[in-house]
C-alpha cells in the first residue's frame, strides 16, 4: 500500500467539512418526516468520511517506501511542533505562532548581525595596530584577514611610519 500523502488527508477534511456544512444546511431547513432521511443519509456519509479520515491519519508501524513527490510528502513524514499544537489547543490561530517565530528569527538575524559587523570591525582595527607595531608580522595579519573574510587592505592604513 502507497504512503497516504498530504493532499490525500486535506481532501479527506475538505469532505469531513462539506458533509458537517450538508448536515448544517439540513437541520436548519428541517421540514419534518420529509427531511429525515436525507439528513440520516448525510450523517452516514459523515461518519463515512471520518472512518476514512481515521484510516488515512493512523499511524502505521509497516515501512513505506520512499515517496517521489516532494511537493505532496507522506503523512507519516511530517513532524508538527508541539508549540503549534498547543497553539490550535488554546483555540488560537497557528498563523499567529509562525508570525511570532519570525519576527523572533529576525530579531536574532538582526542581533547576530550586528555582532559579526562589530567583530568585523575590531579585527579591521586589530589588523591595523598589529601591522603598524609589528611590520614584520604584516603576511601573517593579512593571511588571517584573509581567512577570516576580510579583505587584506580593508580598514588597514598601510603603514606610512607615523605613530598617534
Amino acid at each position: 500500500m502507497a504512503p497516504v500523502t498530504l493532499s490525500t488527508v486535506d481532501t479527506d477534511l475538505k469532505d469531513v467539512i462539506q458533509h458537517l456544512f450538508e448536515i448544517q444546511s439540513a437541520v436548519h431547513g428541517y421540514l419534518g418526516p420529509e427531511t429525515q432521511q436525507e439528513l440520516v443519509r448525510k450523517i452516514k456519509n459523515l461518519t463515512l468520511a471520518l472512518s476514512t479520515l481515521s484510516t488515512h491519519t493512523k499511524p502505521d508501524s509497516t515501512g513505506q517506501p520512499s515517496h517521489a513527490n516532494p511537493n505532496d510528502p507522506p503523512i507519516a513524514t511530517i513532524d508538527l511542533p508541539p508549540e503549534i499544537i498547543d497553539y490550535v489547543d488554546a483555540a488560537r490561530n497557528p498563523d499567529i505562532y509562525t508570525r511570532e517565530f519570525v519576527e523572533l528569527v529576525q530579531r536574532g538575524n538582526q542581533d547576530l548581525k550586528g555582532k559579526k559587523e562589530a567583530f568585523a570591525g575590531f579585527r579591521d582595527v586589530l589588523a591595523r595596530e598589529m601591522r603598524s607595531a609589528m611590520p614584520e608580522c604584516r603576511a601573517a595579519v593579512d593571511q588571517v584577514i584573509e581567512a577570516t573574510g576580510g579583505s587584506p587592505s580593508s580598514g588597514a592604513a598601510e603603514g606610512d611610519g607615523r605613530t598617534t
